[in-house]
């Protein structure tokens, strides 16, 4: 099958090589001739385990070409999937803009394609009206398929998909995705368009709000000496709730989660619904940021001056991406507080987001050196398995840890000389053994 895909970013880039894999004939367009020629060359943006080796299979087995928008090419294609961004409004609405300028040049520049894929997340609601305005008349069908990919973990996700979306306005649309995914053991989720684009924004507003919930609980635990560990392991250990995504910590982050949760606040208010949960979830988010200015505030009263390490700059680990990383929030509010700022992110360039006040160190023993606290804000695993006896004898009293990804062992950083805190952790300092057993795989798994 002949596919054009637009967009060549995060989603796009995997997308194309992942089809050509798959046995597709696919052009890959962008209209950054940078990024396309990074891509060519090899050179992938991000960090994204397995997408570079992915991208020179797919071009040299010929069945993957990249280009410009402007370049010629052969754009003719049996189908034509958007992977542009849905970048957030003022208003936490989506930003359709890319997304219009893509069918417009599609309808303009494609021929023989049978129907437009949209993979990027839009609003449910915006398939229909997509449809009706630009592709109706040009007889051109429309499917909305949308991604499941987790950073750092895509090209794996890609190949080994939990479910596999589909909403197409008509039989032949859906035969054609299905031969699209010929090769992928999934379940089939065959659907309307608007249920499709639901689909999308439903689980990942469940997902944030399953984070919100246990680290409220993790709240409650502080004040009430109970041991989130426990806890979360007594209650994922029920089927019906299960253990992922119950690991609390400073929040949720990155490209998806912040963005896709306020656009579907957004479309709740502008269609008359109070969807008051999602809201909820919202401030429990931007509250648990605050977490390490708090514990720092408690342990040393006034800041300035106050010598701090941050650990990891990226949302998550394994990718180098800081959008909505709770370190963005956290690094400006400790230099506005007069904090003297050492941070390290062993993939995300630091430099570029952080206030010029704080310095971006290249390695953990750097960052920590002679400081009086330090935050870990991502569980990196070089940062986990670092060498904390180490770390200790370089920092100085009273050598607060805030874990705040509840990574690492509070036994084993209290016998090390750390203040440990973790999040709804008080009373894990001399916590059985069972409580901390596993609690760094836990942390490391996703």
């Amino acid at each position: 099958m002949k596919v054009v895909i637009l967009g060549l970013g995060y989603v796009g880039s995997v997308a194309s090589a992942a089809f050509a894999r798959s046995g597709h004939e696919v052009l890959g367009l962008d209209i950054n001739r940078e990024v396309v020629s990074n891509l060519a060359s090899g050179n992938v943006v991000g960090f994204e385990p397995g997408l570079k080796e992915l991208l020179a299979s797919g071009l040299a087995s010929g069945r993957l070409r990249l280009a410009h928008v402007d370049d010629p090419a052969d754009r003719s294609a049996d189908l034509v999937m958007v992977c542009v961004g849905t970048p957030s409004l003022a208003s936490g609405g989506a930003n359709l803009a890319y997304v219009r300028s893509a069918l417009e040049w599609a309808i303009r520049n494609v021929s023989g394609a049978s129907a437009v894929v949209m993979k990027s997340t839009v609003p449910p609601g915006t398939g229909k009206r997509l449809k009706a305005q630009f592709l109706d008349a040009a007889g051109i069908g429309y499917v909305s398929n949308p991604e499941f990919l987790r950073e750092g973990n895509a090209v794996h996700d890609w190949f080994h998909p939990d479910r596999i979306v589909i909403g197409a306005s008509s039989p032949i649309a859906l035969k054609r995705m299905k031969a699209l995914y010929h090769d992928m053991e999934a379940p089939v989720v065959a659907t309307d368009v608007t249920s499709a684009e639901m689909i999308k924004y439903a689980a990942n507003a469940f997902l944030a709000t399953k984070i919100a919930f246990v680290n409220e609980i993790a709240n409650l635990c502080e004040r009430l000496d109970a041991h989130i560990d426990d806890v979360t392991h007594g209650i994922g250990l029920d089927p019906r709730i299960g253990s992922n995504y119950l690991r609390p910590g400073l929040g949720y982050g990155g490209s998806c989660f912040p963005k896709d949760v306020r656009a579907l606040d957004f479309l709740s208010t502008s269609n008359g619904h109070s969807f008051e949960l999602l809201r909820s979830v919202i401030t429990v988010n931007n509250r648990q940021r605050l977490l390490p200015l708090l514990a720092l505030r408690e342990v040393f009263g006034a800041l300035q001056g106050v010598k701090v390490a941050v650990l990891g700059i990226a949302f998550k680990p394994d990718t180098d991406d800081t959008r909505d990383a709770p370190a963005l929030d956290l690094v400006p509010l400790l230099v506005e507080e007069g904090m003297e700022v050492r941070a390290y992110d062993p993939a995300a360039d630091a430099r570029k987001v952080l206030p010029p006040e704080a310095k971006v160190c290249g390695s953990v023993a750097e960052a920590v050196e002679g400081a009086q606290a330090v935050v870990l804000a991502t569980e990196w695993r070089e940062i986990v398995s670092s060498d904390w006896a180490a770390a200790a004898r370089r920092m100085a009293p009273p050598r607060l840890l805030f874990d705040g990804r509840n990574a690492l062992d509070p036994d084993a950083m209290a016998r090390l000389g750390f203040e440990y805190r973790g999040v709804g952790r008080r009373g894990t300092i001399l916590a059985t053994s069972n409580t901390s057993a596993g609690s760094m795989g836990r942390a490391l798994s996703d």
